[in-house]
């Protein structure tokens, strides 16, 4: 929501991994030498840097810029994945209360988004009907005000937990404590003070906190218990304090580098030295709640995710139930960027450190796999959003 699981050498990242349904922390790449890839649009060599930047882009001049040469390519690669991601998104927007939404310098109609959706649809299941009429692609500023759009990852976890506590599984996972007064504690409150044990919050236990602070990061994960089963730990809310990445606190008080702050190397670092475990996980006094739900990973639209479709985004500049144009960064084995893959993403989630027009968070899936492509995801791409060509939507039959 951010994230490299896996030690990144290139990246000289305050990273760490993100939750969407919570928060994120961010990466920054290092801009080496260039590699140079093709614009299939313009079907000439551009050159990128190692990041995903493109060299020397102009400056855009506003949030969202009309692309005539894009809004005349746009292509539909249709797949099961992103035909049920298609659906949910049709089923977000009839969820949500329509409504003129702001968007940078666009003002954007929720019947829009809706026929967005509707000639996606209608493009996914007759490979014939040509798109790019019907369609017109704002290019994103981003925060570079260039075009440059970060792509991070976020994933659902698998938790082994208990449901009572034991000598191995002692840390307790909460549910949200609807009767509180006041002000919600702290991290260190609830899990040093343990000011909730007792009160029937406790929905499990996990056996290092480590790995129940990185589920909060995701904002949700499955839990499998003891005994083998799996259920989905949702977002349940936070306690409203203002988060703060761990990242961040271990590089400014010289616990580690800035080379070495991914999700692997905090939890080694840790581990090796355990009197530390308090002091790092408590600089961060926000805390996340959880309840148990019988259904898939689900973002902020209230949606299944679906991954490599799905993403989290902030809804200032991109509202939920937006379809994207994206060239997205794709990486090799070892997680250095290569080439840009064009592909439609959709806007079903929100984080609290995805902030402004620059960054977006891709949901990458559940468990080990989904774990290390949501690491090697911290590159830049372009993005258009996706709104209908009124003038035309008339005469299409």
């Amino acid at each position: 929501m951010n994230k490299p699981q896996t030690l990144l050498p290139l990246a000289t990242s305050l990273l760490l991994l993100s939750s969407c349904n919570s928060y994120h922390e961010r990466n920054i790449t290092q801009e080496i030498s260039p590699t140079e890839t093709r614009d299939t649009a313009e079907d000439r060599p551009l050159e990128y840097r190692r990041n995903g930047k493109l060299k020397d882009a102009a400056p855009l001049g506003a949030t969202y810029t009309l692309d005539e040469q894009r809004s005349a390519s746009i292509q539909l690669e249709a797949n099961v994945d992103l035909i049920a991601g298609l659906e949910n998104q049709r089923r977000l927007l009839q969820k949500r209360k329509a409504k003129t939404r702001k968007a940078g310098n666009l003002t954007i109609e929720h019947d829009q988004l809706k026929k967005v959706v509707s000639l996606l649809q209608r493009a996914a299941s007759d490979p014939s009907f040509d798109l790019s009429p019907f369609l017109r692609a704002h290019q994103l500023q981003g925060n570079d005000e260039k075009g440059s759009v970060y792509y991070t990852g976020y994933f659902t976890p698998i938790l082994k937990v208990s449901e009572k506590p034991t000598d191995e599984y002692r840390y307790p996972l909460y549910s949200r404590p609807l009767d509180w007064v006041g002000t919600f504690p702290t991290r260190a409150e609830i899990d040093g003070e343990q000011v909730l044990a007792g009160q029937g919050l406790e929905l499990a236990y996990a056996s290092n906190p480590v790995d129940v602070y990185f589920m909060q990061v995701q904002g949700s994960g499955i839990v499998e218990f003891t005994d083998g089963r799996r259920i989905l730990f949702a977002n349940n809310g936070d306690n409203g304090h203002r988060y703060r990445s761990i990242g961040r606190y271990m590089i400014e008080n010289g616990l580690t580098t800035p080379q070495y702050v991914s999700i692997n190397s905090i939890r080694n670092i840790l581990g090796k030295n355990p009197e530390w475990m308090d002091e790092v996980l408590y600089s961060n006094p926000s805390y996340v709640f959880f309840q148990p739900r019988k259904a898939r990973p689900s973002g902020a639209g209230q949606v299944p995710l679906t991954a490599d479709y799905s993403i989290a985004v902030d809804p200032q500049y991109i509202p939920l139930g937006s379809c994207l144009l994206a060239s997205v960064p794709v990486h090799d084995q070892r997680g250095n960027f290569t080439h840009h893959e064009y592909r439609v993403l959709l806007a079903q989630d929100t984080g609290g450190a995805i902030n402004g027009p620059g960054h977006v968070d891709v949901y990458t899936g559940i468990g080990k796999q989904a774990k290390r492509e949501a690491g090697y995801t911290h590159h830049y791409g372009n993005m258009w959003l996706l709104l209908p060509n009124e003038d035309l939507l008339a005469s299409l039959p």
